[in-house]
């Protein structure tokens, strides 16, 4: 499979700006992969292709606020940061990218805040825009976090290209979002509200959760044209010995199991047995799923629509077919559906 078949013309206006205005009232497209039958829907009517006991896995997983702005000593230059991950809590260390990166060397200081309230030394290179930053904090962890979510601001992926707002905080999240350590929102769960999982309750559909702590590398641009040659990131995924029973018992009582976005997918399809069972992990995964493969746990998933040549629209393609995908991408371009973190959803059965 190469890189160039992900290509597509898209329409920079239907990059979505701004969320809508409540969650589960974005649109949905419907595709089903046995007729190629394709339905114009609202995300809240997925109820209605649910059967009691089938069961849905949702990313757990929280985002902070990875993006802090401050000034470098001396030269009092701006500097952006973007927190990666933490290597280590008592250090303070994390893993970061600076930009501009070229004027950053190890024994530079970093100020962030009013009074500079965040000081950050800068301790390794890892790569061209790498970099380790420790810390230099005397607070306890719980005020150091504080400090870091005061002055941190929400991760909008860039190509939303607008100042973040207030309700980003809320909005660039899911409402049933747990355990911090991501830097981008698992986006397909952003469309259920409090609601919609009420419904669902109701329908009889049982909820399994798995965290996968979603990196960067989710943008990462692919240079190969030959995907067998690209290497994803690694990423921070954990199955718990209940997601596993869960989702275990549905495969074996032939339910339905939904996959809410591609992190789902990759944390699921990252550890499996050979009769098709999920196996309890906790770990890293780099895996890249793109076309052809086959899909072992789940059956039906939710996604959002991904802008081209991204690992994502891969990931989309090898579960609903590349054929299919194009083409209900193609329709989605056409009937103005909304691209991106922000945008409409679709439902692969």
């Amino acid at each position: 499979m190469k890189l160039s078949k992900f290509k597509f013309d898209l329409p920079k206006e239907l990059i979505a700006k701004f969320p809508s205005e409540n969650r589960d009232e974005s649109r949905l497209l419907v595709v089903h992969k046995d007729t190629g039958k394709l339905e114009h829907k609202i995300f809240k009517d997925i109820v209605n292709y649910l059967n009691d006991k089938d069961v849905m896995v949702f990313n757990n997983t929280k985002v902070f606020p990875a993006r802090l702005y401050g000034n470098k000593e001396k030269t009092g230059a701006k500097i952006e940061v973007f927190l990666l991950r933490e290597l280590n809590r008592e250090q303070k260390l994390w893993d970061v990218l600076v930009d501009p990166a070229r004027k950053i060397r190890i024994g530079n200081k970093l100020y962030f805040g009013e009074d500079d309230a965040l000081v950050a030394e800068v301790i390794d290179n890892t790569t061209s825009r790498g970099r380790t930053l420790r810390f230099l904090y005397d607070g306890s962890y719980e005020e150091f976090k504080k400090t870091l979510h005061d002055l941190g601001e929400t991760p909008l992926p860039r190509f939303i290209n607008r100042e973040v707002e207030p309700e980003d905080r809320d909005r660039y999240q899911t409402i049933y979002a747990k355990h911090e350590g991501a830097v981008v929102a698992p986006t397909a769960g952003m469309h259920f509200s409090r609601e919609l999982m009420k419904r669902l309750e109701i329908k009889g559909i049982d909820f399994a959760e798995i965290t996968l702590h979603v990196g960067l590398g989710n943008f990462r641009t692919v240079d190969v044209e030959d995907l067998t040659k690209h290497k994803m990131d690694s990423e921070k995924i954990h199955i718990s010995e209940e997601a596993v029973k869960i989702v275990n018992k549905a495969k074996d009582n032939k339910s339905n199991i939904i996959a809410v976005g591609t992190t789902v997918l990759r944390t699921l399809e990252s550890s499996v047995s050979t009769i098709g069972h999920l196996k309890p992990y906790d770990g890293w995964t780099n895996k890249f799923i793109f076309p052809p493969y086959e899909v072992r746990v789940p059956n039906m998933m939710i996604s959002n629509f991904h802008l081209p040549l991204s690992t994502l629209l891969m990931m989309v393609s090898a579960f609903g077919g590349y054929d299919l995908t194009m083409k209900a991408y193609k329709t989605a371009i056409k009937e103005k559906y909304r691209f991106g973190a922000y945008g409409d959803a679709m439902l692969i059965l």
